[in-house]
């Protein structure tokens, strides 16, 4: 069963909320907005699980230079000289203090696990570097890891670090001289080997064990608070506290609620897309492949931001989005082109971590970007739009990063934002793709079909030159006249140009064209009106004809079959009747083609007689070129050739308005010139 058209849009549209549904980020959004140097304006942030904070690309960048010409001294953890400490001590006599023993070595071994060094200071080669003094790298067993300096124990530390902790636990106890006197501190040596083949080796590779982290924040520590000025630290911070947050591990409420939410913001992108159309031209609902298209192109976009943002939402600069733009104004007007494309950028200002400047970014390039493709849009200055685009990318990124320096790299972010201005010149050939898929006819395919340079138009004008000057001011009274109503101009002006091609079949045919052959005698000298009605009716279909050899779109075919309606050749079918033929068999003079169906036909339709019609005026005053006009359009409305048509009484009083001025322009009274008298000399 054939759904009604008010429902048919809302299946399509119910289609595009599932996927956006199925699509959207199914964890809790990170619910503030901060920027360095603000004050926090929230109630005092305290994290809700145990966080790494990490570090900032600048400061990635700034270890891996330092790495270069750091050298990171390489140890090797001895467990055997450990083990040879504890016997030795083992064996020492503690005299009347040898109930201490147990103690002295459970906090040697303590201090063995976690590592002792040499007092003496490690020599290097000239031209190796500068010695690390914070942080060693230490192997255990076949593990190795850099470790701070401060976390190991330097000799002397070691035996200072036994006595306090021997102290602590026995205040009565000379425990410094017992220890010289038992000789336990001259049994205390490192365990920790120093290895300077690894050092070199490691050394080369250091940039590798450059830790992406600076430290954690434990659960339930407080990160700011209410009113505080947000420094760099706490904007670090918040950055990774919002990092962890967005992998879910901060929310434990129930997973239906993260669906309903998205069920709603879903439902709210559908309605605001709805209403875009409804309030701008609602006659899309109408046109069916149009509607489906511009609902796949809005998809594609909604699709695009929410799978990045799901699968690697730091490489979004990278996606072309300004592209969106170009794809819908090829089919479809500016007015319906902005708001669509807007709502499209909605996922990417909701769910991207930095949607606000993402969003500001994508939709002032892609305003721009309608602006230049009028110029910049054919062949290779499609580069020269990309970088136009580029440029309103980048200017907008370093307004953001002048009032918050973000934690994307400056470099990368512009080398991802200028690698997508060039792939919108690669996706934009898709569009030819999407006129066969949806049936339509782009605007870059109208502008060349209406260029009067292209090989049919040029036979045409060497077979039928008199048609192809009838098509041109049929053409230029059609564009009037269709501005004023805001009809599509480029659609009408090659619908004009191409409406009568069939009479290149047979030029003679038709008075524009008709010329005198051997004897005075004219084309229809002889024939009964029936067959001359059929000869002149024969150009439809021949037309229709040699646009599908030539492969002209349908659009286009529909302007050759509607620009007579079903009327009838008005002059063959009175002759018929005035020599007294047959009232009821006059099926041959009418035209068996279709009503006009959109303003552009209709439009169409009334140029094309009235500018053949207009050669036959007497008279050149305003009153003639009105009592014609409405005679002419009243004509057809009597013949029911409007009764289909797509345009209102307003816009059709505005047409032969326009029809009406264009025509006392064109038909101007001139100065006539007087004759210079002669003189004699």
């Amino acid at each position: 069963m054939k759904l009604p058209k008010i429902e048919r849009r809302f299946v399509p549209l119910a289609l595009v909320f599932v996927v956006l549904v199925l699509l959207m980020p199914r964890t809790a959004k990170f619910g503030y907005d901060y920027k360095k140097g603000s004050t926090w304006p929230y109630e005092t942030l305290v994290a809700q699980f145990d966080f790494p904070i990490l570090k900032t690309e600048e400061q990635m960048e700034e270890e891996r230079e330092r790495a270069g010409t750091t050298v990171v001294p390489y140890y090797r953890k001895s467990q055997e000289r450990a083990n040879n400490t504890v016997r030795a001590v083992e064996g020492l006599d503690f005299g009347r203090f040898a109930g201490m023993k147990p103690a002295v070595l459970s906090r040697i071994r303590e201090i063995y696990e976690t590592g002792v060094i040499s007092d003496a200071k490690i020599r290097l080669d000239r031209g190796d570097g500068i010695l690390s003094q914070d942080v060693i790298f230490v192997q255990t067993g076949k593990r190795a890891q850099k470790v701070p300096v401060t976390e190991v124990y330097k000799v002397s530390e070691a035996r200072d670090k036994l006595m306090a902790e021997l102290l602590r636990a026995y205040p009565q106890v000379h425990v410094d001289s017992l220890l010289d006197k038992a000789g336990v501190y001259a049994l205390i040596l490192p365990n920790l080997e120093f290895d300077r083949s690894m050092t070199e080796i490691a050394h080369a590779g250091s940039a590798d064990y450059i830790s992406p982290t600076a430290g954690y924040v434990n659960a339930d520590q407080k990160i700011v608070s209410k009113g505080e000025i947000i420094t760099a630290e706490i904007a670090q911070m918040l950055d990774s506290y919002r990092e962890e947050y967005n992998k879910m591990y901060g929310y434990d409420g129930p997973r239906i609620l993260i669906w309903l939410g998205n069920i709603l913001i879903a439902l709210a992108l559908v309605v605001i897309l709805y209403f875009c159309i409804f309030y701008t031209n609602r006659r899309i609902f109408g046109e069916w492949n149009r509607y489906l298209y511009l609902l796949c192109v809005f998809l594609l976009s909604a699709v695009a931001a929410l799978l990045m943002i799901r699968l690697k939402p730091g490489s979004l600069y990278l996606l072309p989005f300004p592209v969106t733009a170009l794809f819908l104004m090829a089919f479809f007007k500016r007015q319906v082109v902005l708001p669509v494309y807007i709502v499209s950028l909605l996922p990417l200002l909701i769910f991207a971590g930095n949607g606000v400047e993402l969003f500001m970014m994508f939709l002032t390039a892609g305003v721009v970007s309608l602006y230049t493709f009028r110029r910049f849009g054919r062949g290779w200055l499609q580069f020269v739009n990309a970088l136009i685009v580029f440029a309103v990318l980048a200017l907008v990124f370093l307004g953001f990063r002048l009032i918050d320096t973000g934690s994307s790299p400056m470099l990368t972010s512009l080398l991802e934002l200028f690698l997508g201005s060039m792939l919108a010149v690669a996706i934009y050939p898709l569009i030819y793709l999407f006129e066969k898929v949806f049936n339509l006819v782009s605007s870059t395919r109208l502008e060349e079909l209406a260029d009067t340079n292209n090989r049919l138009l040029q036979e045409l004008s060497e077979k039928a030159p008199g048609t192809f000057q009838h098509s041109l001011q049929v053409m230029n009274l059609a564009d009037a006249a269709a501005r004023s109503i805001d009809a599509n101009v480029l659609l009408i002006r090659a619908g004009a140009l191409y409406h009568d091609i069939g009479k290149m079949k047979n030029p003679l045919c038709f008075i524009e064209n008709e010329s005198t052959v051997p004897g005075g005698q004219h084309y229809h000298d002889g024939l009964s009106p029936k067959d001359s009605a059929r000869a002149i009716i024969a150009h439809v279909a021949d037309g229709v004809e040699i646009a599908r050899e030539n492969n002209l779109p349908e659009v286009i075919r529909d302007f050759i079959v509607t620009h007579h309606g079903t009327a009838s050749t008005g002059y063959f079918y009175t002759k018929y009747l005035n020599d007294g033929g047959d009232p009821e068999d006059v099926a041959a003079f009418f035209y068996p083609g279709r009503r006009p169906a959109t303003k552009e036909q209709i439009i169409l339709m009334l140029c094309d007689s009235i500018e053949a019609a207009s050669r036959t005026l007497k008279e050149y005053t305003p009153e003639a070129f009105d009592a014609f006009v409405e005679r002419i359009v009243a004509s057809k409305m009597k013949d029911g050739q409007f009764e289909d048509a797509d345009i209102s009484i307003k816009e059709l009083g505005t047409v032969k308005d326009v029809i009406k001025s264009y025509l006392q322009q064109m038909y101007h009274e001139r100065v006539e010139y007087p004759r210079r008298k002669e003189t004699d000399n």
